[in-house]
């Protein structure tokens, strides 16, 4: 089991549980301080091109067991609308 899936997921879940978590993962794809990920602006600010993107939702699919279209990530370009919009898919997984 990966580090990213080791960790159980929780029945319910926050937007804000969801965003610390994407800030974390892409801190740690950027190699910025997590402080320095802001969740209102887009991922493109910090240098991340659709190569992360996949990426991300692959992160995303293993550590919550859900299934993410990249097209969630196109539409919500950002940490805050994208937390927002994968709140609905955790919880009803």
């Amino acid at each position: 089991m990966s580090e990213l899936t080791a960790r159980p997921v929780p029945v319910s879940v926050s937007a804000d549980e969801v965003r610390e978590w994407l800030r974390d993962r892409v801190a740690a794809h950027t190699g910025r301080p997590v402080e320095e990920i802001r969740p209102d602006l887009p991922l493109t600010e910090y240098g991340l091109d659709s190569v992360y993107v996949l990426g991300l939702c692959a992160e995303i699919e293993d550590h919550y067991g859900i299934e993410v279209e990249p097209t969630v990530m196109w539409d919500n370009p950002a940490l805050d609308p994208l937390a927002e919009a994968l709140v609905p898919l955790i919880t009803a997984h």
